[in-house]
């Protein structure tokens, strides 16, 4: 079975009941997951940036990063029927992509972790679970 489907996460509810289930936060980003349990495989992802990153410009720079990251690493790590928030954190807009990437996988991978621990495995479950690192 190939990638699940990935949307927007767009509205607040979703984001706040995302907000109250796991977190990990990697290097320049933070990173948070539900399972929607709706018996949907579609994956849903938010991303948001406070104002403490930065003025307006900064933050757009920032969610557009992490949005990129998120389109090369999501595919790859996510688990089908979540939902996942990504958070910029202080260093975002400047991290060298590398490391930005880096930081987004292992949050990712230690969400799945988390995931799967609380209840049964998805009908996708991430390729890369060799690295499991806390």
């Amino acid at each position: 079975m190939g990638a699940p489907a990935i949307d927007r996460l767009k509205k607040r509810a979703d984001f706040l009941a995302a907000a109250r289930a796991h977190s990990c936060a990697r290097g320049a980003v933070s990173a948070q997951a539900r399972r929607r349990g709706d018996g949907s495989d579609l994956v849903r992802i938010g991303f948001t940036a406070t104002r403490r990153i930065g003025g307006a410009v900064v933050r757009n720079r920032a969610k557009r990063r992490l949005r990129e990251a998120a389109r090369i690493v999501a595919p790859l790590h996510v688990l089908a029927g979540c939902d996942y928030v990504f958070i910029a954190r202080g260093g975002t807009p400047t991290r060298p992509w590398g490391p930005l990437l880096d930081d987004m996988r292992s949050a990712l991978t230690r969400l799945a972790a988390e995931l799967l621990a609380d209840g049964e495995p998805p009908a996708h479950a991430p390729k890369d679970q060799t690295s499991s690192r806390s």
